[in-house]
């Protein structure tokens, strides 16, 4: 319909963030992953379909934002004091920022396609999808959702740990299976940085994820290590965004970013 067109007309690319199993960090690296584009110039939204678990507003602090309704739709909540973050999340529409989503399966996915037809997002150069864990229901729902619209791409996170890694692999299967554009892998949570002498190491075994790369041929997008700090700033409220670019997981997540503008620049 003409109302989806115009809704997605000014977004250039959209990325799925997609993960085996819940517990690899998959919502912090979307929005990681969101800045760390944001500091390498583009525009970015975040759209957070992880209907169970709506961390994203917590961890940008705006979970006492509201959501309102313009012409064409709903206006995304804007994050930091530059604005540069559109956010949409199912965390505003709840009543009590505890209220548990105990939905069937047709109410979601009529969520997940109001979400992607009825957010105006304006222009951005990258929406940013933060979906459940596993290949469900409202994976089918947000691919068909979007599949009208721009390049679709797809960032498949693990950690190092073999089972993990093990599950990726049906992540594998439902991107090829859905027709989606691979950009790679991330290993998250690949070591930890010692707060005191910045020192990383391997609390898991290390290199699952660019074992699993190789073998299926996608690209290998790096590791990004597990930093207190950071999460210290994320559980404590402070501004993660003023903290972000002194992280140790920053280099490594801008080297990510700039690896899927690459590819995306070499398949336009």
């Amino acid at each position: 319909t003409l109302a989806e067109r115009t809704n997605l007309a000014g977004v250039r690319h959209i990325l799925l963030v997609l993960s085996g199993k819940g517990g690899v960090g998959k919502s912090t690296l979307s929005t990681e992953l969101a800045l760390a584009l944001r500091n390498a110039g583009k525009r970015v939204g975040i759209l957070d379909v992880d209907l169970c678990g709506p961390s994203i507003p917590r961890m940008l602090r705006v979970q006492d934002s509201a959501v309102h309704q313009c012409d064409s739709g709903w206006v995304p909540v804007f994050v930091g004091q530059d604005k540069a973050i559109a956010l949409m999340s199912i965390g505003f529409l709840l009543e009590r920022p505890d209220d548990a989503v105990v939905w069937r399966g047709p109410k979601k996915n009529a969520l997940i396609k109001q979400f992607v037809t009825d957010v105006a997002w304006g222009d951005l150069d990258f929406l940013i999808v933060d979906t459940p864990p596993g290949t469900s229901d409202e994976h089918i729902s947000t691919v068909e959702a979007l599949r009208p619209h721009q390049l679709l791409g797809a960032v498949l996170v693990t950690t190092p740990q073999a089972v993990s890694v093990g599950d990726v692999r049906r992540e594998l299967t439902f991107c090829r299976k859905a027709g989606l554009q691979i950009l790679g892998i991330v290993e998250n949570m690949s070591g930890f940085v010692c707060p005191h002498c910045s020192e990383c190491t391997n609390i898991f075994s290390k290199g699952g994820g660019e074992e699993l790369a190789k073998h299926a041929g996608v690209p290998f997008l790096g590791c990004v290590p597990l930093d207190p700090q950071l999460s210290q700033s994320l559980e404590e409220g402070k501004d993660f965004i003023q903290e972000f670019p002194k992280s140790s997981a920053f280099p490594a997540l801008t080297h990510i970013a700039q690896q899927i503008l690459d590819t995306l620049q070499r398949s336009s």
